[in-house]
């Protein structure tokens, strides 16, 4: 049985060589037992496909044309798009010594292996890492937590506001949803999108954490986007909070230029305007689109509420 037999879909591979006998090698070990192939052929290529393809398993040369294969695997573990639970391999045709598998290891590769391939013993290998890596994607997926920041991903997100929404409309209060995006700096258009997003949203999630109420339900809502869902917060209150929002990441962040676009729907008596708490999270992203769109070239952080005109 392959790994694709027992696995929820093939296993895409990227494999990172210059030399085509090498690559072919492997094709014709990986191919029969169920794994997709991605080539590439020098580190710079490697980084690309890695972060737009998102594989199962990375198997480098430890000698690319551009760079250090053990250079690229460490870029690679540092970059947010690649999971940290990826396997990593290298390959080289030199010698097996113990130091060149250490410095592997250090390099974040979970093994080692030379260029002369086993054809029975490497896949056996390969799928108990392949497994153990998309069981941590499910389970992942399964949880309700962002892994970057902490926070609420969509799913736990989604699942905190009915419960906030429910208790909103049975107590007759106010109800609020904000969406919260930073806006790029001229002195960070140079840094590396992955770097610069990973760091500014991180820091922008402690903001939220140490801003917002206990009550709150704080959470992501997709790549550079925050949510907030507030129960007892109306409309005064929502703007209150963007305001005090902005002045601390302008505080934090206006060294480097950031500023926010801060979006939001609220109602002073969920009661009486029971929308469902996904459409107020909908209204509160176009409101946050609009302010962006505003705040361009500003140099400012935007904040406005839902209009109708928006949809």
């Amino acid at each position: 049985m392959t790994v694709s037999d027992q696995l929820r879909r093939p296993p895409l591979t990227l494999v990172v060589n210059s030399h085509e006998w090498h690559l072919r090698s492997l094709e014709s070990i990986l191919g029969p037992h169920g794994y997709a192939v991605l080539r590439a052929y020098n580190g710079k290529q490697a980084v690309e496909r890695a972060i737009s393809a998102h594989p199962d398993l990375i198997i480098i040369d430890a000698d690319l044309p551009d760079r250090d294969g053990l250079d690229v695997c460490r870029e690679l573990r540092a970059l947010p798009s690649v999971s940290g639970y990826t396997p990593i391999l290298i390959t080289s045709a030199g010698q097996q010594s113990r130091q060149k598998r250490i410095e592997a290891l250090r390099a974040g590769a979970w093994d080692f292996i030379g260029a002369t391939f086993d054809g029975e013993e490497l896949p056996l290998r390969l799928d108990a890492f392949v497994r153990a890596k998309q069981e941590t994607d499910r389970m992942r997926e399964e949880s309700l937590l962002d892994e970057l920041t902490g926070l609420y991903n969509l799913r736990g997100l989604a699942r905190r506001a009915r419960e906030l929404g429910s208790s909103a409309f049975r107590q007759r209060e106010a109800f609020a949803c904000l969406v919260i995006a930073p806006l790029r700096g001229e002195s960070a258009a140079d840094a590396s999108t992955d770097a610069w997003e990973a760091a500014t949203l991180t820091r922008l999630a402690k903001i939220l954490l140490r801003l917002g109420r206990t009550s709150d339900a704080i959470g992501t809502l997709g790549p550079g986007e925050f949510a907030i869902v507030a129960q007892g917060t109306d409309p005064a209150g929502a703007e209150k909070f963007a305001e005090r929002l902005a002045n601390a990441a302008s505080e934090l962040f206006g060294a480097e230029g950031i500023q926010l676009a801060v979006g939001y729907d609220a109602v002073s008596n969920y009661n009486d305007a029971p929308i469902d708490p996904s459409d107020m999270l909908t209204r509160a992203s176009a409101a946050m689109r609009a302010s962006r769109t505003a705040s361009a070239g500003t140099r400012r952080s935007s904040i406005r509420r839902f209009e109708a005109s928006l949809n």
